[in-house]
């Protein structure tokens, strides 16, 4: 029942961003268009920069980031959600979803060098350029979205695996 509430909540949220950007878009009217009452909300999110990151985790989760296909399926679905990653990446406050992303795949990234690599601490270069490289993955993404309608998410996948940074590609792709 939980994630039933956040998928109806997620949705109101992204009806209410179709017209308004999310600086404009306060609780009480994600509660008033999910019909909803404040506790409800409040019971699943901690604010709606918690929803907005609950609605790109939902799907993030479930991509492998060192899989080519994957990663330029969650792209093409960010591109099929357009109006929502526009609002969210429009909104420049302390939690913008950006950090949110920047977050996940840093997390991600290291996550499996660490497998990979049989170790629990990474070298300090490898864990910059995970950093480095998620940094430009993430804001590649945000221009390719916002600014590109011809480029395939797959050639963009293609070209982010090629410009990552050798020792970190080493240790991924071998």
């Amino acid at each position: 029942m939980s994630v039933k509430t956040k998928v109806w909540i997620a949705d109101a949220m992204k009806r209410l961003m179709v017209n308004k950007p999310l600086s404009k878009i306060h609780v009480t009217d994600i509660c008033r268009e999910a019909d909803i009452q404040r506790p409800t909300f409040y019971y699943h999110f901690k604010d709606k920069h918690d929803l907005v990151a609950w609605i790109f985790f939902r799907s993030a989760f479930a991509v492998d980031v060192i899989d080519a296909k994957q990663a330029a399926d969650a792209m093409n679905k960010m591109r099929s959600d357009f109006i929502f990653y526009k609002r969210a990446y429009e909104d420049i406050s302390q939690n913008a979803l950006w950090e949110y992303m920047l977050e996940f795949f840093v997390n991600q990234y290291s996550k499996r060098a660490k497998e990979i690599l049989n170790t629990e601490i990474l070298d300090p270069q490898i864990t910059f350029s995970i950093r480095l490289y998620c940094y430009g993955s993430v804001g590649i993404s945000k221009e390719w979205l916002l600014n590109d309608n011809i480029t395939p998410a797959e050639t963009i996948v293609d070209m982010m695996f090629n410009s990552m940074p050798e020792n970190i590609h080493n240790i991924f792709f071998g």
